[in-house]
């Protein structure tokens, strides 16, 4: 049971790896198993497709992602506040990758959403839900700053969807210029998306 626990670990591994850097469309099964160190055969134990790794790619990144921000934004601190350190830590997360790795990765959603969202319905729809969540996440942080008064916007559903599209749309200017500082100004802008009365 380990071994085999083992070997999903290193397909899903190094699958992540390899989208992350290359992206989805140009990887063949080959290719991951050999990056993974596992036969072929392996793959096909653990996963019916490719579309059904990226799924579980996509999944496995989701768990991570909303366990980071659910910590962002929660907690006793002020609404605002907690969204600020929203995009503190996304911003903090691309400048450890980079200097990892000498590349901004990006958003593995984006990054994904763009390559694939005219080739794969299930994972298009999988990516819907995720940024869907994000957005309701976002939301309910602008409601309470809404009722404290410290923002000035009507419909919350619309401010959260163009705060995640601004932190979506900064994250892939920072990977298309390979340059973090395309990050700097993203809370100043999410202020004016939100028309903050705060000082």
């Amino acid at each position: 049971m380990g071994r085999t626990s083992d070997a999903k670990r290193k397909i899903l591994d190094a699958a992540r790896s390899l989208i992350e850097g290359r992206g989805y469309s140009a990887l063949g099964v080959a290719e991951i198993c050999k990056a993974a160190g596992v036969p072929k055969g392996s793959f096909y134990y653990f996963f019916e497709s490719k579309e059904a790794l990226a799924l579980a790619v996509v999944d496995e990144h989701w768990v991570a992602q909303k366990r980071e921000w659910t910590q962002a934004l929660t907690g006793e601190a002020e609404p605002l506040q907690r969204l600020r350190r929203l995009f503190e830590e996304t911003e903090a997360g691309q400048r450890a990758v980079q200097q990892g790795c000498g590349t901004v990765a990006g958003c593995l959603f984006g990054n994904l959403t763009l390559e694939l969202s005219n080739q794969t319905e299930v994972v298009r729809g999988r990516l819907q839900e995720i940024f869907d969540a994000q957005v309701g996440m976002v939301e309910s942080v602008i409601a309470e700053a809404r009722e404290r008064g410290e923002v000035a916007v009507t419909d919350t559903g619309e401010a959260a969807r163009a705060v995640v599209a601004q932190l979506e749309g900064q994250v892939m200017f920072a990977k298309l210029y390979n340059n973090t500082q395309r990050l700097s100004p993203m809370w100043r802008n999410c202020r004016a998306l939100l028309g903050v009365t705060a000082t």
